[in-house]
């Protein structure tokens, strides 16, 4: 939208699906904000707001509910990680003091139950000694509870803290009641909600440490940019900070150490492993005029290049932000979960409520009954359901990027899994895309081979289409001055050279331009056959001749095509080219003939695919993300092959970053497993809810054994998403 903002902001205090609900909520009703995604597994709220509201104002509007929020940039990045640190020891000194001080209850209750009765055993058993003891626990380390039950009550969206400070509450006020009160002082519960508040701690600490893992992939991603670059300036070397790289550095590399931004070699060549970006493990050689890319390791040979972009405009800064973006982003599968979180906990405590009436009409007894709906209370919690979509959408595009499959959000990566049609673009997809002249044939008396190579190479020079690029190498003499030039796309181009109207391109442009190509068929037909493309040289009065162009078929497409046929996924292919070299390419990697498209223009690529749409297909478009854009936007999944900072990140929803076709199968693989891992997580989060809440009704479940089986429920789900870092993608 114009004059829209988008700013990510990390939000603190969140303990629950409901939080993240309620802070989403809060975004959305604030006036001058668009849009609003808040996830609970990132800790992160992407907003999009007008010119009428700044970040200030997002950060107050959390802030009035009671939860905290600052500025994800790089100016406060350092604060974040302070506060983060901070948050990380604060939770690990409450849960030792907690594990402290409920240790010796827990320990004597054991020892009670088997029959020790030991002096010691029997002191701490004794109500005011459980009361020191509990005390602190519930009221100094779970403060936190009451805290964030008060402000989720105020905004009238209660949460998990307001389950588990009341059924604390409860078992606490009820020990105090039995035990100073004139209850029976042999029914204590203060080791209960001790017990319950320390096993939903521990639960806490182990859910941020494995979620601190599903965020390994952007660190390791980060990691690799390095502090320092040696750059020569003025003829000297010196060391400096990788941020203060300008463009136009000359930066020095030796052997064994990591590029710094992304630039242009100009002196010495070597041998680069770029596998952290791409994921090809197989070292790339590197010369005098070819790209290298911050993150990437030099092996061998020392170089010097020049510097092309700053740290914050890197390829590699460009992969943290989508893989970012991607990992805040949303799935629509947690839609589901997110619909049922908001009336989760109003519903358990509806339950709470029905379950203590019900157990004290039967059994007449107020403390089983109070007892049963504390058990309620604290085994219900939408945690599991809030981390079961956003945890593996996290190590699921932090997995794609490692494999330089860079996946732009949690749609696209659900939409992969949907796919049962690819269709593919020919050139620089299926081809290597660097086609070569394999000949020319002259048709004129009145023009020689080489002037017709050195028309078609000054044309094509202002052209940036592989065949023209391919014309251009073909030619190594001085090329000539080209004015009035024009691009018709899909057909060719035309421009004036010394007064004189000349064009270059297929055969539809020449019949366009009023001439005929079929006197030149008997020539041209065996060329194609052998899937070779014509392209035809022209000036105002004749054809002159034309030139043909081979590129060869990547060796990774016809094992890709195989895979996706063993899958069920149907394979089409899109081309400009004509039918005969189409159909050639199309026999190599086994697309069957009747499902390619020869001599199409852009626009009627992408009314290809919603002819295919239209007959009930999920369509899959992998194409160059340029060329291809408008079939990549209307495809249900736009998959753009790319080659170092030309890639179009921005075109499609899926990025290969270094155009290896098997990416597009591990993406599929990679989806479906992922889909897979969200499904088991809701359907484990769903059940462990509809079985643990009734045994909890029934009195079968011990409010601490209840505790701790809602602590186990969200780390199960993380482990389960972490699963993921180590399937193979084939």
């Amino acid at each position: 939208m114009e004059n829209s903002k988008v700013e990510t902001f990390v939000i603190t205090g969140m303990t629950c699906a409901n939080c993240s609900a309620r802070v989403e909520k809060e975004l959305k009703q604030t006036v001058g904000v668009i849009n609003a995604n808040v996830n609970l597994a990132t800790e992160k709220a992407t907003v999009t707001f007008d010119e009428t509201v700044n970040s200030n104002q997002i950060i107050h509007a959390v802030e009035s509910i009671g939860y905290g929020a600052i500025l994800y940039d790089e100016a406060h990045k350092a604060q974040i990680a302070k506060e983060q640190a901070m948050q990380t020891r604060k939770m690990k000194r409450e849960l030792l003091w907690s594990i402290l001080l409920t240790a010796p209850m827990l320990i004597g209750m054991i020892l009670m139950m088997l029959g020790v009765h030991h002096p010691l055993v029997m002191f701490v058993h004794k109500p005011w000694v459980q009361l020191v003891l509990a005390t602190p626990v519930q009221f100094l380390i779970g403060a936190r509870f009451y805290k964030g039950a008060y402000h989720s009550l105020k905004t009238k969206a209660p949460n998990m803290d307001v389950l588990v400070a009341l059924g604390t509450s409860a078992a606490y006020l009820l020990s105090l009641y039995n035990g100073f009160f004139g209850g029976d002082k042999t029914h204590l519960y203060f080791e209960s909600s001790a017990m319950i508040i320390t096993l939903i701690l521990l639960g806490k600490y182990l859910e941020h440490q494995a979620k601190n893992k599903t965020s390994d992939a952007i660190r390791q991603l980060m990691a690799l940019a390095g502090d320092e670059a040696v750059v020569i300036r003025d003829g000297k070397e010196q060391t400096v900070s990788v941020e203060e790289v300008i463009v136009g550095d000359h930066v020095k590399i030796i052997p064994g150490s990591r590029i710094p931004v992304d630039g242009k070699i100009i002196e010495g060549h070597s041998i680069i492993d770029e596998s952290m970006l791409t994921g090809e493990s197989v070292p790339v050689e590197k010369k005098i005029g070819d790209d290298v890319y911050s993150g990437t390791v030099n092996t061998t040979g020392m170089f010097i290049f020049k510097a092309e972009q700053t740290s914050q405009n890197t390829l590699l800064s460009k992969i943290i932000q989508m893989v970012e973006n991607a990992q805040g982003s949303k799935a629509p599968i947690q839609s589901i979960a997110d619909k049922i979180s908001t009336i989760f906990v109003p519903v358990v405590l509806v339950v709470a409520l029905i379950t203590f009436l019900l157990t004290f009409w039967l059994s007449k007894d107020v403390e089983r009954a109070l007892i049963n709906s504390v058990s309620v209370l604290v085994i219900a919690c939408p945690c599991a359901l809030g981390l079961a979509t956003p945890t593996a959408i996290m190590v699921g595009t932090g997995r794609g990027a490692k494999h330089g499959i860079l996946i732009k959000n949690g749609e696209a990566l659900e939409k992969a899994a949907s796919i049962n049609a690819l269709v593919f673009d020919k050139t620089g997809t299926l081809t290597k895309g660097t086609p070569k002249v394999t000949e020319t044939i002259l048709f004129s008396n009145h023009y020689s081979g080489i002037e017709l190579i050195r028309i078609g190479a000054s044309l094509e020079s202002h052209s940036e289409h592989p065949l023209a690029q391919a014309i251009v190498s073909y030619y190594q003499g001085e090329r000539l001055s080209v004015t009035n030039f024009h691009a018709t796309v899909g057909f060719g181009i035309t421009g004036e050279i010394n007064n004189q109207v000349y064009m270059i391109g297929n055969a539809q442009l020449m019949q366009s331009k009023g001439f005929h190509v079929k006197p030149y068929e008997s020539l041209i037909a065996p060329i194609e056959a052998m899937g070779k493309t014509v392209v035809y040289v022209a000036d105002s009065n004749e054809v002159i001749g034309a030139m043909a162009i081979a590129d060869e078929v990547k060796e990774s497409a016809v094992h890709t095509i195989k895979q996706l046929h063993n899958e069920q996924i149907e394979t089409y292919m899109l081309t400009g080219d004509n039918q005969a070299t189409a159909e050639h390419i199309a026999k190599q990697v086994d697309i069957p003939t009747n499902q390619i498209m020869s001599q199409v223009l852009p626009e009627e690529k992408a009314n290809y695919i919603n002819m295919l749409q239209a007959n009930g297909k999920f369509v899959g478009m992998v194409g160059d993300g340029i060329n291809d854009a408008p079939a990549l936007a209307n495809a249900t999944l736009g998959i753009a092959m790319g080659s170092g900072t030309d890639i179009a990140m921005e075109s499609a929803d899926v990025t290969i970053v270094k155009g290896d076709l098997t990416k597009v199968h591990q993406l599929i693989e990679l989806s479906q497993k992922t889909l897979r891992k969200i499904k088991q997580n809701l359907f484990w989060a769903f059940i462990y809810n509809v079985i643990g809440i009734p045994f909890a009704a029934f009195g079968l479940l011990n409010p601490i054994i209840a505790g701790g089986a809602m602590a186990f429920s969200s780390i199960c789900v993380l482990l389960n998403s972490l699963s993921l870092n180590r399937i193979k993608l084939k």
